[in-house]
């Protein structure tokens, strides 16, 4: 049997593939050629790109940081504002307080007219001492004894030549007394061979005793509870016409009840009612501090006595 031959067929699948793949490769140069894509300008457009947001971040950490020290600043001019409104307050509050102490100066200025007034009658003789009057400037001058308590504290100290001045007027308007005596606001002797005794009223004692307070140097707490109570122990009820006077600047107890209590319960009359011995008080008062006057003008009130307030 003779073999057919196969005839060649040029339109095979084969050769139709080929002939697409080829068309198709021309197609594409031809996009690409005419569409202009550009390898080097995409390169172009990214670096643009990212030195555009290199400058965003950096402007981004520059307004941060400049956030931040306005941040900061807002908080120290609140915190400066608040210690103004804190000093000023302080200063309000200053200012009524030096505003009321001055109220309570002004109300007792006679009391230093009364002093003034007692040099003026300091020139009655000593010979004529039961013709005396029975008031001098306001303080009344019948007593026979005289008792002295004297805050010896480091203030009172800056003021010493007044203290010293204001203790001699006082002996002035009681020119001639049976005895004296001179304590610390602790209840410390001026002189110790004399406790619970009365210093005689001489010429020559009174200058001695004079001299010797005024190189007195006891420490003491600024508050007369513990002198009055030595004073009163010591003296109250035994002697007739005793008068107190306290002399201080300043009362550093905890409250004005342990003086008034001291007051009522050793210087009143158990039959009567009536206190037995007069306490006066001479107060050395600044513009800081008034609580010495606030108490003295009551026990003074409550005790026949006077309360005189003398600028430092």
């Amino acid at each position: 049997m003779k073999r057919r031959r196969r005839s060649a067929d040029i339109f095979s699948l084969s050769f139709l593939d080929v002939v697409t793949c080829g068309f198709g490769a021309i197609v594409l140069l031809l996009l690409v050629t005419k569409s202009g894509f550009s390898v080097s300008d995409a390169n172009t457009d990214v670096s643009a790109l990212l030195n555009r947001a290199f400058q965003t971040e950096d402007s981004i950490q520059r307004l941060s940081g400049r956030l931040e020290q306005l941040r900061r600043e807002l908080d120290e001019s609140k915190a400066r504002n608040r210690d103004a409104l804190r000093t000023q307050s302080a200063r309000e509050a200053e200012l009524k307080k030096q505003q009321s102490a001055a109220a309570d100066l002004k109300s007792e200025q006679s009391g230093l007219e009364a002093v003034r007034e007692t040099q003026k009658r300091a020139s009655i003789s000593r010979d004529t001492a039961d013709e005396r009057d029975r008031e001098v400037a306001g303080i009344p001058v019948d007593s026979n004894y005289v008792i002295f308590i004297i805050d010896t504290s480091g203030s009172m100290q800056a003021v010493w030549a007044r203290v010293m001045q204001t203790v001699e007027n006082i002996l002035d308007i009681h020119p001639k007394v049976r005895g004296f005596q001179i304590l610390n606001d602790n209840g410390v002797y001026l002189i110790g061979a004399y406790k619970k005794k009365w210093i005689p009223d001489t010429p020559r004692r009174r200058k001695n005793i004079l001299n010797a307070v005024r190189s007195w140097g006891a420490i003491s707490n600024s508050s007369p509870v513990e002198g009055l109570e030595v004073a009163l122990r010591d003296y109250a009820g035994k002697h007739d016409k005793i008068s107190i006077y306290i002399f201080g600047d300043d009362y550093t107890g905890p409250s004005y009840d342990a003086v008034i209590r001291t007051l009522e319960r050793l210087n009143t009359d158990r039959i009567s009612g009536k206190p037995i011995v007069r306490v006066h008080a001479i107060g050395f008062i600044s513009h800081q501090n008034h609580r010495f006057a606030t108490l003295m003008r009551e026990v003074a009130g409550k005790n026949n006595g006077v309360f005189l307030a003398l600028p430092p």
